[in-house]
Order: structure tokens, then sequence, then C-alpha cells
């Protein structure tokens, strides 16, 4: 049901200028649609619809504490619908990988993903009908003013620091922004780079274009590092030779893959999986043919994303590690053997409770690998999955309060021990709400865009304590496992068919808590529980007693 009426006004149009690096916009029109979607009863309390709007498409009713907001269907990272995701207090959080926005505004609150969800107004009619206004506007950057001589400079040109610059500027800053990036690209989808199926061009993986870089006025300093970080001159040393000067400073660097200290570890056709460059060179070696036999050295999600995406394009594929069974160490045994078995359906073969100890190679490339168990391997290509560091060594001398793994200890505001010093993503060791506010250092892309966004708020003075729940995810051979919280399990509890590998595993500390749930094929149980646990619920095992999902229909 919808009634439908379009107004225009076209007496604003748009004014774009440049003037004193100052950009300044206003509304091109005044474009708004009006419908009626439905009654005002159509809803229960907590419940989310989608409705046809006609020519603007669909729209996300969701009716809570007897009030109606509307926002758009899909979430804005990799489209999953809405409908089927977590209710929480004034928010929606996405089924497929925990994004949440707010249902009043469509801002988008918690990560991954950039872009915030169209929003609506909506009104009762003195029937009892539902209506919603739309203006559609784009989001205003802000400016620079050319009067503002405060700088913030943006050290790691990954999704933490462009989230940081985009709230910056969106926020209000009027100073210069200016990003150091070492690789030679805008920001993009990183999470993209393990899944190596076929070539895809930079610009589709950027989350950005220049022109929109160009317009918010934030400087991106690309195929750059920074080399020195001097507090007390408050300034950036950079590879070029050059000095950045700055009155805030974020570091956001993230982490460099581990590289294993064995003989012939140096050889060609030796690849790590972080970086774009580092896709597009493993699908070159690779070639078409058909004629490689490739190993993979990790039985942890990167390795498994690599040796899954490859196993087609590779005469042979073998997985090496030191764990008893896939994801063992974080999902158990018995989970374990059904990813193994979905594997080795794919001709994936595995070597466990071992590690490689040489490398051999001829004229320059890799050739075989030994392994601890006495094992050779034939091996054209060798992928490194085991791990990563930090890319802080340049911090090494700045004072600034690290871990002994190169791990940057910040506040629950994400500030160092030095005053106008900010740090986030891999590299902070954080207060995580979801932990009892203990501090950790977590690697993952939605919680480096978070850190992005507090970071931001907070060199503002908009004072925001850590608040989130770490999300993370895989999708193996059609298979998608999520799970959120964190910390050491003392036990677990699995429901569900392991064999079909359709289940939900619940982990518990001690105390007999719900630390942390996991779950495959079982959408959108994970992200009720992160919205369970960032409203500052708990969850403990006898509460899944009667019923191991009861707790669900609460989010």
């Amino acid at each position: 049901m919808f009634v439908f009426r379009r107004r225009f006004n076209l007496n604003k149009v748009a004014n774009y200028f440049l003037q004193g690096g100052t950009i300044s916009r206003t509304e091109s029109t005044n474009h708004y649609v009006e419908s009626v979607v439905c009654k005002e009863n159509d809803l229960k309390e907590n419940e989310m619809k989608v409705f046809d709007i006609g020519e603007e498409g669909k729209v996300l009713l969701v009716k809570q504490k007897g009030e109606f907001s509307a926002v758009g269907t899909k979430c804005t990272h990799y489209g999953a619908p809405l409908v089927t995701g977590a209710l929480g207090d004034g928010r929606v959080r996405c089924p497929w990988h925990g994004a949440c926005f707010n249902l009043k505004t469509g801002d988008i609150e918690d990560f991954p993903g950039f872009d915030s969800l169209p929003c609506y107004q909506v009104t009762v009619t003195e029937k009892g009908e539902v209506k919603l206004k739309t203006n559609k506007r784009s989001k205003d950057m802000g400016s620079r003013a050319p009067c503002d001589d405060t700088s913030v400079v943006i050290i790691g040109g990954g999704p933490s620091g462009a989230t940081c610059a985009e709230t910056l500027r969106g926020e209000g800053f009027k100073g210069r922004i200016t990003i150091v990036a070492k690789e030679n690209y805008l920001p993009y989808d990183r999470i993209k780079i393990s899944k190596i199926t076929t070539p895809t061009d930079i610009e589709k993986l950027q989350v950005r274009n220049q022109e929109y870089y160009t317009d918010a006025n934030i400087d991106i300093l690309k195929g750059v590092e920074a080399t020195k970080l001097e507090p007390q001159t408050k300034v950036v040393h950079l590879s070029n030779g050059k000095k950045l000067p700055y009155s805030t400073v974020y570091i956001a660097t993230g982490c460099k893959p581990r590289v294993p200290d064995v003989p012939g570890i140096d050889l060609k056709n030796i690849f790590t999986v972080r970086n774009y460059e580092d896709s597009v060179n493993i699908l070159k070696a690779l070639g078409s043919d058909k004629d490689k036999n490739v190993v993979v050295l990790g039985l942890s999600f990167i390795g498994l994303e690599a040796a899954a995406s490859c196993t087609q394009a590779a005469k042979s594929m073998t997985v090496v590690g030191k764990d008893t069974e896939p994801l063992g160490l974080i999902f158990g045994p018995e989970i374990g053997k059904s990813l193994r078995k979905l594997f080795e359906e794919k001709n994936v073969q595995f070597h466990f409770e071992t590690t490689i100890t040489k490398c051999n190679g001829e004229n320059g490339m890799i050739t075989s690998v030994e392994l601890a168990n006495g094992a050779t391997l034939p091996a054209d290509l060798l992928i490194l999955g085991v791990g990563s560091t930090f890319y802080t060594d340049f911090l090494k001398d700045s004072g600034i309060a690290m871990r002994p793994n190169g791990a940057v200890i910040v506040s629950d505001k994400l500030e160092t021990n030095i005053k106008n010093v900010y740090a986030g993503g891999d590299i902070a060791y954080a207060p995580v709400f979801a932990h009892n506010n203990e501090q950790m250092a977590i690697g993952h892309i939605g919680l480096s865009q978070y850190h992005g966004k507090v970071a931001g708020l907070n060199i503002l003075k908009k004072e925001t304590q850590l608040k989130t729940v770490p999300y993370f995810w895989t999708m193996l051979f059609g298979k998608s496992i999520r799970y959120a919280g964190c910390g050491k399990p003392f036990s677990t509890q699995i429901e569900g068919d392991i064999d079909a590998l359709k289940f939900v595993i619940f982990f518990f500390d001690k105390s007999d808590k719900v630390i942390a749930v996991a779950s495959c094929m079982r959408d959108p149980v994970v992200s009720q529980f992160a919205e369970l646990v960032y409203q500052g619920k708990s969850l403990y095992k006898k509460d899944l007693k009667d019923d191991p999902f009861a707790w669900t229909k609460s989010c």
C-alpha cells in the first residue's frame, strides 16, 4: 500500500566554489517524496518490515518504543538485507558483518563500511496512516578554512585512517588533513585481498575516488612512509625526506605479515597476503594453465581463505600448519573436522601439527618445501598466512608507550601517553568493551574503522569512549562463518548440525558466561549476540538450557 506524491523546487541551483582552499556547497534541488506505506497497526512493537515506495525503491520501516523510523533496506558495506539483521535500541545491525546504523539519522555507527543509509522522515496521520517523506541530499563533508592553521596528520592509508579523516571533516574540522599512505593507492577494501580469484582493478576496490578527497580537502600522500615521529617538535619525518608539522597526529599503520626465518624464504614465488600487490602477484604466478603446485602455510583465516580461493587454479593445493584441524584453535576439533572434510572434497590436502623448515629452489625460484615431519612437498608457489607484526618500528624513539610486541598502548579515547598523539586500528592495545574493558590488540577491519571514528571525534574534543564488540567473518567454499566477542574460552556448547556445517557455537568463561558466539550458515544469530553485548546485557549457560535461542527474541 502506498500513496505517492513528488515535489520539485528548481529555484535552488548547485553552488560549488573553491576559494582560498575552502569548499562550500548547497543542495541542487529541493526534491522530496511523500508516500503512505502502511497503517499504524501493521507493525508490532520492535518489528521491522520492508515496504515498496514506488519509483523510489524500498524502505525499511521499524517500530520501536511506539515510534516509527525509516531507513534504506541494504547495508552499505556489501548489501546485506537489514530486515534480517539484529534490531538494537535505536539502531539496526547488519546480519553479515556487524555494521550498525542509527534508525533516526541513518548514520553508520559501527563498521565495516563507509556510507550511511538514506533516511526518511516519518509521520502518522490522524487516520493512522504511516507517511514517509524524504529529502534527498548528499552528505556535506564540511570545508577547510584558509585562516585555520591547525593540522591533523594521519599516518596510515588504510580503513582506519580513511575513516578518521572523513569523521574529522564531516564533524566540522576546518584545518588541514593529511593522510600518509605507504601504498600507491587511495584507501581500499583490504578484506577482498585474501579472496584471490580473478584480477580486480584497484579502482573497483578503492572506497572513494580522488575527486571525493579533493572536494573534502583531504590530502593523501601516496607511496610515502613515516620514518620518525617527534612529539616534542610535533613533526613527522617521511621516507621522501620531507617533514610534516602537526597539531594532532593519528597513527594507524596496521600490521605487516609475519615471515618465518627458514632457509630459502627469499626465493621467488613466495608470497604474503596483505595488500593489493600481493593479490596481483599471486594471480600472475598461478597463471591459467593449472600447472602449479601450491603450498599454503597457516591453518587460520588468511591461510584457509587463500587456499579456498586459489585451489581451482592450481594443479595441487596443500595446507600446512601446527594446528590439529582447520581453525581448530578457534572452533575446536569437531567443527575443525567438518571444515577439513569440506576442503578435502575440493581436493585440498593437509599436513597438520608441523611446519616448514626449509624452502628449496632452482634458478632463484621455489620448487619444494621441507616439513618438520620429514615430508617434502612440491611447491611452485608458497603462500604465507602465519600471523603478523606491527608497523610501529618508527615509533621506538618517540617516547610513546608500547608493548614489547610493538602494540601502542592507548586510553579508552585512543590517546597515547603523549598528549595529541592518538593511535588506533590493528596496532592499538586498547580497552575492549565486550571484554570488561580489558586492553587487547585486535586486527580486523570493522574495529579499525570504528577506532578511526572514535579517534576523529576525540581529536575534535567530542569526548567519546570506545564501546564496540569485535566481529569477524570468513567465507570458505560458500560457507559463511561469523564470530562475535573475544576472550579465551573455558568451555563450549554447540547447537546444530556440525556435519552439514550449519551450527552455532557458544563460548563460555569459567563462570559460564557467554563471551563469544560463532555460527556457520545460521544468520543473524552472531549479530544478535553482538547487539546483546553492546546493550550491556549478559548471557549465561543456564539461559540456554530450555531454549538455546530464546534470548534472540529480544534482539
